[in-house]
C-alpha cells in the first residue's frame, strides 16, 4: 500500500493533529476517517474554532434548545457543547491512546481565554475541566504568559495533562519546558507516578512571519522575509534537545517521565506568496507533533514532500536571527505584541459566542 504524505510523517517522528474540531466532524464519521487514512493523533481546538463551529452550523442548532429549555446560561451552555465534542473526540482516539502508550491521542480543551493573566484562576478552571472530562486522553490548554508559568508547574505536579498554547519567544519556551520539568520533580516527590502525565509546548510559527515581514523594507532586510519564524522554530528545538537530553531529565525519564514534546502550531501559511505547506515542509523532526488546520492538512496529503528538516540549516538560523537587531528589530518585543494579540484573538470570539448564546436563549 503507497503511503500518502501525511501518514509518512510518522517515519520521522512527527505526529499530525488537526487544528479543528466540530461536531459534525465526529458524528459523520470523518474524524474516524482521518484516524485510519491519513494517520491522524489528535485534536486542538481554541475558543476561535468552537465560535466558528457552533455559529457557523446547524449541528448545534437542536442541543442548544434543549439546554436553553433546562435553563442554562449561555457560558453553561458552551461549556457543556464544548466539553461533549471533546469527550467524543477523546473517545474516538482512546484505542490510538492506548495502542502509543499514551504518547499520541490526544484533544485540547483551553481554559477560559480571560484568565490568561490569572494565576489561581487557571488552576481552578484547568482541575475543574479535567474533572469534568475525565478521560486521560486530554489536554487543558494553559497560555503561556507570566502568569501561567506556574499554573503549568502545578498542575503538571497534580497530573493534569497541559497543552501551552501561545508561545511565540525563545526565552518563554525554555521557561515552559523548565515548568514542565520542575511540576515533574514535584510530583515525583510526592510520590506520585509520572508515567501517564503528558504535555506539549505550542510554538507559533507563521504568525511571527506574518508581523514581522512587513517591517523588514530594506534590500537587506527584505532578503529576510518567511525566515524567522522557521529559524525561531528551528533554535526553539535545539532548546528541547538541550533540557531534554539533560541530565537533569534523565534522572526523571528513569523514573517514567515523557518529554514534553514541541508542538508547531499556527502553521498554514498567512501570506499567499509562500507555499501552503512551507510551515510543515520545514519543521518535520523527531519527537514533534504539527496541528494543521483542515485546509493545510488537506493540501499536505495532496503535494507534500515529506523530508527531516528540522535539524537541517541550525547555523544559517542562527545567523538569521542575529540579523534582526543590526536593522532594529526586537524579537522580543515583537513576541510580547503577539502574545498580547493571542489572548484578545481568544477573547473576542470567545466573547462573541457567548453573546449569540444569549440571543438564542431569548430569543
Amino acid at each position: 500500500m503507497k503511503h500518502n504524505p501525511l501518514q509518512r510523517l510518522a517515519t520521522f517522528g512527527q505526529s499530525i493533529w488537526l487544528d479543528y474540531i466540530r461536531r459534525d466532524l465526529i458524528s459523520s464519521g470523518e474524524l474516524q476517517r482521518l484516524i485510519e487514512n491519513d494517520d491522524l493523533r489528535g485534536i486542538t481546538s481554541n475558543p476561535a474554532i468552537f465560535e466558528k463551529a457552533i455559529t457557523d452550523s446547524h449541528a448545534y442548532d437542536t442541543a442548544i434548545r434543549e439546554l436553553a429549555q433546562q435553563g442554562s446560561s449561555a457560558e453553561a451552555i458552551y461549556e457543556t457543547l464544548s466539553q461533549q465534542d471533546v469527550q467524543s473526540a477523546a473517545d474516538a482516539f482512546r484505542p490510538l491512546y492506548d495502542r502509543t502508550n499514551g504518547k499520541d491521542g490526544y484533544v485540547s480543551l483551553e481554559v477560559n481565554p480571560h484568565l490568561a493573566h490569572n494565576t489561581d484562576g487557571t488552576l481552578q478552571e484547568a482541575r475543574r475541566l479535567w474533572t469534568a472530562l475525565n478521560r486521560p486522553n486530554v489536554f487543558i490548554k494553559i497560555p503561556a504568559t507570566t502568569a501561567g508559568l506556574p499554573a503549568i508547574q502545578q498542575l503538571i505536579s497534580e497530573g493534569i495533562n497541559v497543552n501551552v498554547t501561545l508561545l511565540f519567544g525563545l526565552p518563554r519556551y525554555r521557561q515552559v519546558a523548565e515548568a514542565y520539568i520542575a511540576g515533574i520533580e514535584a510530583r515525583l516527590a510526592q510520590g506520585e507516578p509520572v508515567q501517564q502525565v503528558a504535555s506539549v509546548a505550542s510554538f507559533f510559527v507563521s504568525r511571527i512571519d506574518a508581523l514581522l515581514d512587513p517591517l523588514l523594507e530594506t534590500p537587506t532586510a527584505q532578503a529576510l522575509r518567511g525566515q524567522v519564524a522557521i529559524a525561531r522554530a528551528k533554535i526553539a528545538y535545539q532548546i528541547y534537545q538541550e533540557l531534554f537530553n539533560s541530565e537533569r531529565f534523565g534522572i526523571l525519564e528513569a523514573q517514567g517521565a515523557t518529554v514534553q514534546r514541541l508542538l508547531w502550531a499556527s502553521t498554514s501559511s498567512k501570506n499567499p506568496a509562500f507555499s501552503d505547506v512551507k510551515y510543515v515542509e520545514a519543521l518535520i523532526g523527531a519527537d514533534t507533533v504539527n496541528t494543521l488546520p483542515m485546509e493545510t492538512l488537506n493540501a499536505y496529503r495532496d503535494h507534500g514532500k515529506p523530508q527531516a528538516q528540522l535539524e537541517q540549516g541550525v547555523a544559517e538560523a542562527r545567523q538569521v536571527l542575529a540579523q534582526l537587531p543590526t536593522l532594529g528589530i526586537d524579537l522580543d518585543q515583537l513576541t510580547q505584541q503577539l502574545e498580547d494579540e493571542g489572548v484578545e484573538k481568544f477573547n473576542k470570539p470567545f466573547d462573541k459566542l457567548l453573546s449569540i448564546l444569549a440571543q438564542r436563549i431569548a430569543g
